[in-house]
């Protein structure tokens, strides 16, 4: 999931932390704030007055059935509920010495709230539990104080929620000069989408202080200094206080007011096409879409509507002058003035660059080898760079830049992994990256261009599709839609500054160069050392700044001593980055719902995905890659945008361009997984299913808002409500007895997804397996998921290491992951257990060398020719050695056994009617092609299987042959990482292969 936490400043604090502290986040403190007072010493015997919200369940009478900890339940149904005041009702109940209880709710006459089969775990005190959210307060405490003899004062005190992601808002708070609310204070009220509000009495005073929490212990107390409001309207959002404000939740007033023109229209020519670019307008509601107009040629005006601040206009007529301006839309349809003219004039028509086109098979039969590109094979040692960090990471010491294997290394070696008998290869993000330790490819900068230090001359990203496909290989690349790099997004924003390059910065930020644009390859000729441009730095505040209080001095200072300003370093919370392209927020709850709509690092700047703009500019940017023909996207961070804007949006733009350029065959076996992060070994990600993977398998269940952000939140709130227990099922990855049946796909969202959960179990292999199982029901389709040990990111169990169980270990997971439901996927170099135990990334704070993502090119150097997937006909080298492992040869054979069963690569499976410990039957089968394939597997362990189809059986490890009549065949243990594969003999193209390939260390 996270990659290289390229460091604050490179050379300056050491941990995010410093900087989210430097920076002044909005997000609450976890603890109690400074004007809280202190709760009284508990009493001997505990009470607690449950609260419970009546509005959402429509039932005539209320009922609580509990018991206290290590105490008994009382009788069924429980004591009844009293009315409270609107919308509540209440019972309060003695738990002796217990410290809490556990509790269910019901309507007396047999309909419970049992918290999807959990119970509710409650506390002591005043308890609130309202649509499945607990908290503390008592919602119809009546917080007003006497006005007095001055007359009574009120407040209307708003407070926004958009930032913090709470369920339920309390408001602390005391009149001036008066006490403060009981902790944790008065229950607020939903106003509106992203608003909750509640009206105090303030007596004779005029203004309040004030403090807001979400009822368990999380606080927004203005960084302990408290907020401070008047009577009248008062609004509170990202820390700032407006007062006498308008009610958020009122009706906007109708928008009049045009865009302001975009500026700096620019023009450049590329043969006969045109890329056009400019930024973005200005608007008090927000700008939609431009509008380009072109004259010149032939073809008379053509008028353009364009969603993102690049527009390419292509097949244009040879040397022909071409004049272009742009105009801005809001909404409201208001129209800007038309930006100044910019002109290009065309040259030659090029030549017709080779084209892709995806093999467009079904990707189930495809094992994936995965590779970071920068990281494998080095084919051209002038486009390695090792940036900022070369020094400071060790790896000069090394002669190891960070950019170091490319495109053509690739190509090398594509004979290589074919010899392995992988047939897809996916590779780390291809875009122009730009941050101080970028070389994975996850800080994207400029979207729509390959980075160039992984391009060579005849050894371009269209070669590498190109040469893939000729030797029968797909191509998946890594795609980041969540984010981009902290410099932004080329062409759709990027920003004006980030803090003071005075003498004591000058050592670190560049000196502004006008002339000069980042490409990630061409060193900045003023400084003569670094890549980037000093756009962004400047002694004295620059116009179009937007960050607030730019260049204050801070608290805090280098390691080096030097003082820190604020604006140094890019925060969602300082202004910097505009909310029309980007959130605006620090995630602060990795299962809440601001996962999905706030900043995970700050090297990485969250997209605004809801935003029309910002789904523009990445639609148009894969569309590009789509164009040449890769085979499919594997999607970073994909848990982190939600399920909504997927299935509105991103999903079907893929299909409908693949569609569109290579026809409906290819669409719908265009592979697109994504990488939902779910870091434990239960079904449903701590009972959140909008952050488990299976979700995002299925398409949705009901009509959201049209708006894309208020849909979002109505579904995170929806799908949380009905809970883990009520979410669709799916029998496509399981047989009928020995049946194979058509699998229904009319509810699947277009997104597969990594298995993680038989990731987060492969430190054993049953582990993984029965986990796996476990899940296969909730997700749309099983035989679809992703398998792997480790990655780039973490191996089992959330471990920071590369897998080091050992090679038997290793065999028996190869071989479950080759013959179980799923596509097997092999992390490069895992093959010869390279690097095994060493921590996979530990940013510049380490050699890469030292690392998971160590230079694997050592080990392939030589030549290697691959004659089929699994056959080398020649091997020379270094490459040879690496080829004789003995992992080596049981992926080789696991690959030419799985080609050849097809039950192995598409079937469904069952373990009905099977004994032993990793066993299971497995069927495909395809009228239209009269393929009908039936495989019995057991890995290590010895196996029974009862009720099968009587005929005869050809184990495809061994050769061994057994005639069944009576529907029993009984398989002794292979040995550790070992397996037996019969296959049903049925004749013709049906028949059974026998024995597949050599006998090895392992499969013997």
């Amino acid at each position: 999931m996270r990659r290289t936490p390229t460091r604050l400043f490179g050379r300056t604090p050491g941990a995010a932390l410093a900087a989210t502290v430097m920076l002044g986040l909005l997000t609450a403190v976890p603890e109690s704030p400074r004007t809280v007072e202190a709760a009284p010493a508990a009493a001997s015997e505990s009470t607690a007055t449950v609260f419970y919200y009546t509005k959402t369940k429509n039932w005539t009478a209320h009922r609580l059935h509990y018991a206290p900890d290590g105490g008994s339940w009382t009788t069924v149904p429980g004591v009844v509920m009293e009315a409270a005041c609107t919308d509540w009702v209440k019972q309060t109940v003695s738990l002796g010495s217990a410290a809490g209880m556990a509790a269910t709710f019901n309507n007396g006459s047999g309909v419970w709230d049992n918290n999807a089969g959990r119970n509710y775990a409650l506390g002591t005190g005043n308890i609130t539990v309202k649509d499945g959210v607990v908290a503390h307060s008592d919602p119809c405490a009546d917080t007003g104080t006497d006005p007095g003899p001055g007359g009574a004062h009120t407040a209307s005190v708003y407070y926004s929620t958009a930032t913090v992601g709470w369920t339920t808002v309390n408001l602390h708070y005391r009149p001036t000069g008066g006490a403060w609310t009981a902790v944790p204070g008065a229950g607020m009220e939903a106003a509106c989408t992203g608003w909750v509000k509640k009206s105090v009495d303030l007596g004779s005073a005029t203004t309040l202080q004030a403090a807001f929490n979400n009822g368990n212990g999380v606080w927004d107390n203005n960084n302990g200094s408290d907020y401070t409001l008047s009577e009248g309207l008062g609004t509170v959002k990202d820390r700032k206080v407006t007062s006498a404000a308008k009610d958020p939740c009122a009706a906007e007033t109708p928008d009049t007011e045009a865009p302001a023109a975009p500026a700096k229209v620019t023009a450049d020519a590329d043969g006969i096409a045109v890329v056009l670019t400019w930024d973005p307008s200005t608007d008090d509601r927000g700008v939609t879409k431009y509008q380009v107009t072109r004259t010149g040629g032939t073809r008379g005006t053509m008028v353009t509507d364009v969603g993102s601040t690049v527009f390419s206009d292509t097949g244009l007529e040879e040397r022909t002058a071409y004049t272009y301006t742009v105009r801005a839309l809001d909404a409201a349809g208001n129209v800007s003035a038309a930006s100044a003219a910019a002109t290009a004039t065309t040259g030659e028509k090029p030549a017709a660059p080779a084209s892709g086109k995806p093999l467009g098979t079904d990707p189930r039969k495809d094992p994936i080898y995965f590779v970071l590109t920068a990281r494998f094979e080095d084919g051209d040692t002038s486009n390695n760079r090792g940036g900022s960090q070369h020094t400071k990471s060790g790896n000069a010491a090394n002669n190891d830049p960070m950019f170091r294997g490319d495109f053509k290394g690739l190509v090398d070696k594509l004979d290589y992994i074919k010899g392995l008998g992988m047939s897809a290869v996916w590779i780390t993000p291809v875009v122009l990256n730009r941050s101080d330790y970028d070389y994975h490819g996850y800080h994207g900068y400029d979207f729509y261009e390959v980075d160039s230090r992984l391009e060579s001359a005849g050894a371009s990203y269209q070669d590498l599709i190109n040469a893939a496909h000729a030797k029968g290989m797909k191509i998946y690349q890594d795609v980041v839609y969540n984010h981009s790099s902290r410099w932004g997004a080329k062409g759709l924003f990027t920003p004006k500054a980030y803090g003071v390059r005075d003498t004591q910065w000058s050592w670190y930020y560049d000196e502004k160069n006008d002339g000069f644009a980042y490409d990630g390859l061409t060193v900045e000729p003023k400084s003569g050392k670094s890549y980037y441009n000093g756009d962004l730095w400047s002694t004295a505040e620059p116009s179009g700044n937007t960050c607030v209080n730019w260049g204050t001095p801070t608290q805090y200072t280098s390691p080096e001593g030097y003082r820190i300003y604020n604006c140094q370093w890019p925060s969602p919370t300082s202004g910097m980055f505009p909310k029309a392209y980007y959130h605006n927020c620090w995630i602060g709850n990795w299962e809440g719902e601001d996962s999905r709509s706030c900043w995970l690092h700050d090297d990485l700047a969250d997209f605004n995905t809801e935003s029309t703009p910002v789904q523009n500019y990445l639609i148009g940017a894969y569309n590009k890659y789509i164009d040449m023909g890769v085979d499919g996207f594997r999607v970073d961070t994909a848990v982190h945008t939600p399920r909504t804007t997927w299935n509105r949006r991103f999903l079907p733009a893929i299909q409908e361009r693949v569609t569109q350029r290579f026809g409906a065959g290819a669409a719908k076996n265009f592979f697109v997984f994504g990488e939902v992060a779910a870091f434990v070994n239960d079904k449903w990600n701590r009972g959140s299913v909008n952050h488990s993977a299976q979700f995002y398998t299925w398409k949705e269940r009901k009509e959201y808002s049209a708006d894309d952000g208020k849909a979002a939140l109505e579904m995170y709130d929806y799908e949380q409500q009905q809970g883990t227990g009520s979410q669709p099922t799916s029998t496509n990855a399981f047989l009928n007895g020995n049946t194979y049946h058509a699998p229904d796909h009319s509810k699947f969202s277009g997104m597969n997804v990594i298995d993680m959960r038989m990731h987060m179990n492969f430190g054993d292999a049953g582990n993984a397996y029965s986990n796996g199982k476990d899940s296969d029901d909730s997700y749309n389709d099983a035989t679809y998921n992703v398998v792997y040990v480790d990655s780039h990111d973490y191996g089992p169990n959330k471990s920071s290491e590369r897998y080091a169980g050992g090679t038997d270990a290793w065999a028996e997971n190869m071989s479950l992951m080759w013959t179980f439901r799923g596509i097997p996927t092999l992390y490069y170099g895992s093959e010869i257990e390279f690097r095994a135990g060493k921590k996979i990334d530990c940013g510049p704070g380490c050699p890469l060398e030292t690392t998971g993502r160590a230079y694997f090119g050592g080990h392939l150097a030589g030549d290697v020719k691959a004659s089929d997937f699994s056959k080398v006909s020649s091997a020379t080298g270094a490459v040879a050695d690496t080829l004789a492992k003995p992992l080596v040869k049981h992926v080789q054979r696991l690959n030419e056994i799985r080609r050849a069963v097809p039950a192995l690569q598409m079937g469904q499976y069952s373990t009905e009617g099977i004994s032993g410990s990793m066993a299971y039957k497995r069927r495909y089968t395809d009228a239209a092609s009269g393929t009908d394939s039936f495989a019995l597997v057991t890995v290590s362990g010895g196996a029974t299987y009862t009720g099968i189809p009587n005929g005869t059986y050809k184990d495809a490890v061994t050769g061994d042959t057994r005639v069944v009549t009576g529907g029993t065949l009984a398989v002794p243990a292979p040995g550790k990482g070992n397996l037996r594969v019969y296959v049903l003999d049925l004749g013709g193209r049906n028949a059974a292969p026998g024995k597949i390939g050599t006998a090895g260390a392992y499969l013997k």
